[in-house]
């Protein structure tokens, strides 16, 4: 039996979306040089959690499991990028902060 989610309703995927939102403005003063490494990491990596939690609302329960999953490893393979930028001084405390709370909710 199909049963499908309306993923806007679901409030992990609109936490999701406001997550991939911050972390796009915050890569805007990223280096040029990082453009096609660790910003493009983690742009792709914070847009892959929404996306999965959509994609997967399609499916059924046990396959919405499992692109819950694969967000959940998109939210921890963000948070390791996030403290890398942080080590590499584009993103200060605060901000490393905010978004670190932010995925762990």
């Amino acid at each position: 039996m199909k049963i499908k989610h309306n993923y806007k309703n679901l409030k992990i995927w609109q936490k999701a979306l406001n997550i991939a939102f911050d972390t796009s403005d915050i890569l805007e003063i990223f280096p040029k040089k990082e453009q096609y490494n660790l910003t493009s990491q983690i742009s792709r990596c914070s847009i892959s959690i929404p996306s999965n939690i959509s994609e997967g609302s399609s499916r059924t329960d046990k396959s919405f499991n499992h692109f819950l999953d694969i967000s959940l490893e998109s939210s921890y393979e963000l948070s390791t990028q996030l403290l890398i930028a942080h080590y590499k001084k584009y993103i200060n405390n605060e901000e490393l902060i905010i978004l670190e709370d932010k995925i762990s909710e």
